[in-house]
């Protein structure tokens, strides 16, 4: 008893550990692609008092850095960091644009709109974009999950169909939020929307996490979470067959050693 229970402690301890790394790997691809470049440039912008045009520059080292990574190492672009590359390599150029206060409005949308456009390509190309963020609040470190999002990825097109939606909405809703900026910034007064581009941004996020959510990642989480549940369920029935065939070998043995 004292050895069995060592081990499953041991063994709790392994699992745990590898969980945590299993979560770090799912959450790296969003958080170097996209958290470390946006939160660079707020931090060097506002924290470090830099001009626009610096930190938009040394911002853009992380995802110039993958991306030539990935062509170089693996003769592949990553997606995700090379389209951050190129929206920051945008704002770079209209960061130039001045004068016109409506076109500085307007011109705030082309970040949206490249990263919209980019989203929808990704989807038509067959490698949604938006997976990388999606997924890990899917699986959620799971080992079971994981291994039921693979099978339902190799072998469900409905659940590949919930995947590209996914990325479609936010493609679509990002792009949209781009076209009613520009009308906007040319139809409202200069000082209306100054406040009302956020609360746009602020609304467009809103649709797009409730219907990504419900046409994406909700019918896709039911899904892996049905598959490991049927997975984990007929693991068990096999171990419970294994199990009654071991005993009733016991019990031909036991019955041949009485005769």
């Amino acid at each position: 008893m004292t050895t069995n229970t060592g081990n499953t402690r041991g063994g709790n301890t392994t699992g745990g550990t590898s969980n945590r790394r299993r979560k770090l790997r799912n959450f790296a691809p969003l958080l170097i692609d996209v958290a470390v470049p946006l939160g660079a440039y707020y931090l060097l912008k506002n924290g470090f008092g830099m001009s626009t045009l610096m930190a938009l520059g040394l911002s853009s080292v992380v995802p110039a850095v993958r991306t030539g990574w990935g062509v170089w190492k693996a003769r592949e672009v990553n997606g995700l960091a090379a389209l951050i590359l190129f929206v920051n390599v945008v704002s770079l150029l209209l960061s130039f644009v001045a004068g016109d206060p409506r076109l500085m409005i307007a011109k705030d949308s082309a970040v949206s709109s490249t990263i919209g456009i980019g989203i929808i390509v990704s989807v038509v190309l067959g490698k949604p974009m938006m997976t990388a963020g999606m997924k890990p609040w899917v699986i959620k470190g799971d080992v079971g999950r994981e291994a039921a999002w693979a099978r339902l990825y190799a072998g469900s097109a409905r659940f590949r169909r919930a995947e590209r939606l996914f990325s479609l909405v936010w493609g679509v809703v990002l792009l949209t939020e781009c076209v009613v900026r520009v009308v906007g910034a040319y139809t409202l007064p200069v000082d209306t929307m100054v406040w009302a581009g956020n609360v746009i941004m602020i609304v467009a996020m809103g649709v797009g996490f409730l219907v990504s959510g419900a046409l994406g990642a909700g019918p896709m989480a039911a899904m892996v979470v049905a598959e490991a549940r049927a997975q984990a369920r007929e693991g068990e029935a096999l171990a419970g067959q294994g199990g009654g065939a071991c005993e009733g070998g016991l019990v031909s043995v036991g019955l041949a050693g009485a005769k």
